[in-house]
């Protein structure tokens, strides 16, 4: 906290957003500005909003110091950046970036908001170090509808591949290190985004569709056309990381690319030992490199998904309930804070004290256990929780009433 308080002008809200960051680590079945309140021990939401709302301080400015938090913690030479979007099913049309669109996160097309995000994946571990919001065309298109939800009226529309060409620029132009760059194949089928990765020189692992065309020295092809000219020994039983159940190991082939450039570009195909399942990752780095360390960075892609698991399910990044532009990057990026803390606190764990035998190591969620449990645990007597009782069936009735007189002006 002592990190970021500078980015805030007045004491108020410095003390405030260290107590709604310990609610965003806090144990509670459902994180909003009126659980946290009431678990911090405030009297009521009202200042919890106002910091989120109408306080004045830059989230794009402390999304840059949970940045060089995560880099300077989980520093790696061979770090990877992971880009991926996850979505956050929403009712309604009022919230920013609503619209009726595919979320992986239900499956299926819902009414939902999508976030694009960047993940710092080293060995010490893994954290997100920036996010950017997906305005549909219909926001973009609809200038009173960005106004109402705190948008730039003159806001363009982009991509997510451009979200993610944004971000890995932000994180270079400050002056920081990463090799390379993974992302599904909704990243690797944007040939704009992996020009901008080759003209800064960072390599890339990007998964592509298998009727992406590549161009060889033999002319240009399908991806799922030249898998069947490979032969049977250029197969590789190559690990792509550990998972809770052990090494995913699959079959790994590679074959080279032209490119008149300098650089190398290959075509790196997955093979899954049991189904047979194909995968295909369009690739590039500086100078050439194993095949061992093509399949390590394609391995990293699923630290993003573990992100969004524990990034939910721990720091509540999809439990903001807010509207507006400026509400929603700042509770997501005080939620990349609470994560990062608890990634950084692991990292460390493990460095300074090994598991003894008959232990996993720590991980996030025991961390946020017993953290919450031994350090932080706030004491409430029985008035403080009769109060908040009292307050929100006070809110509760005047709700009611409101919506009652409505119905009843509409009849």
């Amino acid at each position: 906290m002592d990190r970021i308080a500078g980015r805030f002008a007045r004491v108020e809200p410095r003390r405030r957003v260290k107590r709604l960051v310990l609610g965003l680590l806090s144990d509670l079945p459902r994180k909003n500005c009126w659980t946290i309140a009431e678990w911090v021990g405030e009297a009521t939401p009202d200042a919890m909003h106002h910091l989120l709302s109408r306080a004045k301080w830059d989230a794009d400015a402390v999304r840059d110091d949970v940045r060089g938090y995560v880099v300077e913690h989980l520093r790696d030479e061979r770090a990877v950046l992971v880009v991926d979007e996850t979505g956050d099913v929403k009712k309604g049309t009022g919230t920013v970036g609503v619209q009726r669109q595919y979320t992986g996160t239900a499956g299926r097309i819902e009414n939902a908001q999508v976030a694009v995000y960047m993940v710092y994946a080293g060995r010490r571990g893994h954290a997100a170090v920036d996010r950017e919001l997906y305005v549909p065309r219909s926001w973009t298109t609809d200038p009173g509808r960005c106004r109402a939800a705190g948008l730039d009226e003159d806001i363009s529309f982009a991509t997510k591949p451009e979200l993610a060409a944004r971000m890995v620029a932000r994180f270079l132009d400050a002056g920081h290190l990463a090799p390379w760059v993974a992302g599904d194949e909704v990243y690797g089928g944007n040939p704009k985004l992996r020009s901008a990765l080759e003209e800064r020189r960072v390599g890339y692992v990007l998964a592509v569709a298998c009727s992406h065309e590549a161009a060889t020295g033999a002319g240009k092809f399908r991806a799922d056309a030249l898998t069947k000219r490979v032969p049977r020994r250029a197969w590789q039983k190559l690990s792509a990381g550990t998972g809770a159940k052990g090494h995913r190991f699959y079959d790994w082939a590679v074959i080279g690319l032209a490119d008149p450039r300098p650089g190398s570009w290959q075509l790196l195909i997955r093979r899954n030992r049991h189904t047979g399942e194909l995968a295909y990752y369009r690739c590039y780095s500086p100078a050439a490199v194993s095949l061992a360390e093509l399949v390590r960075v394609a391995g990293s892609r699923w630290r993003v998904e573990e992100f969004f698991q524990s990034g939910k399910g721990l720091a509540a990044l999809d439990e903001h309930q807010v509207r507006r532009y400026a509400s929603w990057t700042r509770w997501v990026t005080l939620a990349m804070l609470a994560h990062a803390f608890l990634a950084v606190v692991r990292a460390d764990e493990h460095a300074r004290q090994p598991a003894p035998n008959g232990l996993i190591p720590l991980t996030c969620n025991e961390i946020q256990r017993l953290f919450i449990t031994l350090v932080i645990q706030p004491t409430h007597d029985a008035a403080h929780w009769l109060r908040w009782s009292d307050w929100r069936r006070h809110h509760q009735a005047r709700s009611q009433a409101s919506h009652y007189r409505r119905q009843a002006a509409q009849t």
